[in-house]
């Protein structure tokens, strides 16, 4: 599925800027990094791609229509969501998060489906959680909760992912396990990623934002130059490639600090 945002801008209550003029063209089947520091607008972007924000102005466009007129059930059919920690009701079990994922394929007042059964199992297999189904949420770790969200979007079986910081709370061997799996799959996946290294290993494309507007967006070596990490990141790096041929970025010496106009470096 096509995914595009023509001059998206969203804004809080009381008129502050979070995301400006935002233009963002994504492929079917393409994977995009979105990339920027804390308060960059990752995150606000990512909603309101997913539906869940109305932008202020502009649009945003699933295979070329305007999804401002979309029901909920129509947008879920289409994109799946998975934000950084998603409040959960602790007395459900991992099988019944994870269950919810069919919720925009019910018919009103009916329980799940035998089809819904095999596309729950299905995802809890390919997750890795299989043996958790009955656990209860309270007693998961935030790794096995993080792991059940994933399971959830996957359980929608959606044209597109919106990840948002997938990797949180994951160890390391899931974390490229899951991030090996978007890369693969056929879908169309937006992920916001705060592992620089990861993002260009694993993603074609980055968007690089900047005070809530795209300041780069193209492929990795063209968009993390030591320039754009200088300026956006005020570090000191360069994207170059591990002892195995990995895309990875190199950092040298501390971070730098702005001060009256210049960056200086800092130990």
């Amino acid at each position: 599925m096509r995914i595009q945002a023509e001059k998206l801008t969203w804004a809080v209550a009381g008129g502050k800027v979070i995301v400006r003029d935002v233009e963002i063209d994504v492929a079917p089947g393409e994977t995009v990094g979105l990339i920027g520091p804390n308060g960059s607008g990752k995150s606000s972007l990512l909603r309101c791609l997913a539906g869940l924000r109305r932008p202020t102005t502009g649009a945003v466009r699933y295979d070329g229509e305007d999804i401002r007129h979309w029901s909920a059930r129509r947008v879920a059919r289409h994109t799946a969501f998975v934000e950084q920690s998603a409040d959960t009701d602790s007395e459900l079990r991992l099988g019944d998060v994870v269950a919810l994922g069919r919720t925009p394929f019910r018919e009103r007042w009916r329980g799940p489906s035998s089809r819904d059964r095999l596309v729950v199992d299905a995802a809890l297999d390919r997750m890795g959680i299989a043996g958790l189904h009955d656990r209860p949420w309270k007693n998961l770790s935030g790794g096995e909760r993080q792991r059940a969200h994933l399971a959830r979007a996957l359980a929608q079986q959606p044209y597109a992912l919106l990840l948002d910081e997938p990797t949180n709370h994951l160890d390391v061997k899931h974390q490229l396990d899951l991030l090996g799996m978007v890369a693969a799959t056929d879908q169309t996946v937006l992920v916001a990623l705060h592992d620089l290294s990861f993002a260009a290993r694993f993603c074609g494309r980055l968007v690089l934002l900047q005070h809530g507007s795209v300041v780069a967006d193209g492929a990795p070596l063209e968009v993390l130059t030591p320039a754009r990490l200088r300026d956006v990141f005020e570090v000191d790096a360069e994207l170059g490639r591990d002892a195995l041929g990995n895309p990875a970025v190199a950092f040298h010496g501390g971070t730098r600090t702005r001060a009256a106009g210049t960056v200086q470096s800092s130990s």
